[in-house]
């Protein structure tokens, strides 16, 4: 059974940085795709940021430039590095894995960004 277990979140005022990790246990493939989404108060889940085990990257447009993603083959581990946060940056934030045409969520970290 394969489980993502997030960290790093927390509280931080507005301009400072924070950086998540995901690191999954289980069966994992040598190709698949992680990706950070988040969900802010009273929206949706949207992505943040993803990333391939080849090493390709794409970014929400409202992180780019702020926001990297990158991982740890070695370790399947996924971070994703927050600068210049800003308040509208508090969400929940929920690490994603695709392989084996199945996706696994882990359980969310709280990202809090005051002003």
């Amino acid at each position: 059974q394969v489980q993502l277990v997030e960290s790093g979140g927390g509280l931080v005022q507005a301009g400072g940085s924070l950086r998540l990790s995901c690191a999954p246990s289980g069966r994992i493939f040598s190709a698949n795709r992680m990706s950070w989404y988040r969900q802010p108060p009273g929206n949706e889940r949207e992505l943040v940021a993803g990333t391939t085990s080849g090493g390709s990257t794409n970014y929400a447009d409202s992180v780019k430039g702020r926001f990297t993603i990158s991982r740890d083959n070695a370790k399947n581990t996924v971070y994703l590095q927050m600068n210049s946060l800003k308040p509208e940056d508090t969400a929940v934030y929920y690490c994603y894995l695709y392989q084996g045409g199945r996706d696994y969520w882990g359980q969310g970290t709280q990202v809090t960004v005051s002003s």
